[in-house]
């Protein structure tokens, strides 16, 4: 046996959710997966791209998850029940902080759970610190006819130099109004992702916000290349923005209508690859080694 757990897609409320705002993101069918038999490795070969980059996926995430996965099975546990997948989280999300100096969980979510989830992380208002304590998240469909498309850009980003900028920005006090718009565009989206042609239109507003926040902290969140085929994307009533932190990795699109020929053909001159990716709906789990 051997038990896997997959990557995920942060699709809107990145940055924004670590100011409570609520994220929506998609497990992907990427996974880490580890061997019962050799519980130690974890392979995260589907992750990274054929030169051994990360390929933005949420590979350290999905790797804890998949370990405490191959633990819990050890026990006795399945990994898909309710209670067993509530302390995975709990578990994995306070290890992961703890290595990543910090993060909201999204990721860890989307490992434990599969499919798409509306992720909020809450606060204790009495408590003299601002991190995260809890962790609202439920499930929700995407809308029918909603196109999600994903590309590599062929550059892994580094979060931590990308989230030390914005950290940077709010120390100067230049923060409140982009994370205002920023909060607001992620509210508007996950509240419209009901409807297709809702959640897009909602989704460009983020992609532009998050651009601001990207030139407002100095940091390449929005490198140039996206923010051409941003640009390309409005045309065809689509967003076209970084998934996650930014910086490089992938980047998503969503539409109501695939990509163009015309906007594929730009994405390949300027080096990024179709990445071919479709929702995991199983989350965590056990499968027998073929």
């Amino acid at each position: 046996m051997r038990v896997i757990a997959p990557g995920k897609l942060v699709l809107t409320g990145a940055y924004a959710v670590l100011e409570g705002a609520p994220a929506i993101v998609v497990a992907v069918d990427r996974y880490a997966a580890v061997d019962t038999r050799t519980p130690g490795t974890v392979d995260v070969l589907s992750l990274y791209d054929d030169a051994g980059q990360k390929l933005g996926l949420g590979s350290s995430a999905a790797s804890m998850v998949a370990s405490f996965g191959a633990r819990a099975l050890a026990r006795g546990e399945d990994p898909r029940h309710a209670a067993v997948r509530t302390e995975i989280f709990r578990a994995v999300r306070a290890a992961h902080k703890r290595e990543q100096g910090g993060g909201s969980g999204v990721d860890v979510a989307a490992s434990v759970h599969g499919g798409a989830l509306r992720y909020t992380i809450v606060r204790d208002p009495s408590a003299a610190s601002k991190r995260p304590t809890d962790a609202i998240m439920r499930s929700v469909d995407l809308p029918a006819g909603l196109v999600l498309a994903s590309y590599w850009s062929g550059t892994s980003a580094r979060t931590s130099e990308l989230l030390s900028r914005v950290d940077a920005l709010r120390a100067r006090g230049g923060a409140g109004a982009v994370f205002t718009r920023l909060r607001a565009a992620a509210e508007d989206a996950a509240d419209a992702v009901a409807d297709a042609a809702s959640f897009v239109r909602k989704a460009c507003i983020f992609g532009r916000v998050l651009a601001n926040l990207g030139e407002a902290a100095d940091a390449p969140i929005v490198p140039p290349a996206f923010a051409e085929l941003a640009s390309l994307a409005e045309r065809e009533q689509a967003a076209f923005y970084p998934s996650g932190a930014g910086g490089g990795d992938v980047a998503v699109w969503l539409g109501i209508a695939p990509p163009s020929p015309a906007f594929t053909r730009r994405a390949e001159a300027l080096a990024l690859a179709p990445l071919a990716l479709a929702v995991d709906h199983g989350g965590v789990r056990a499968e027998s080694i073929s």
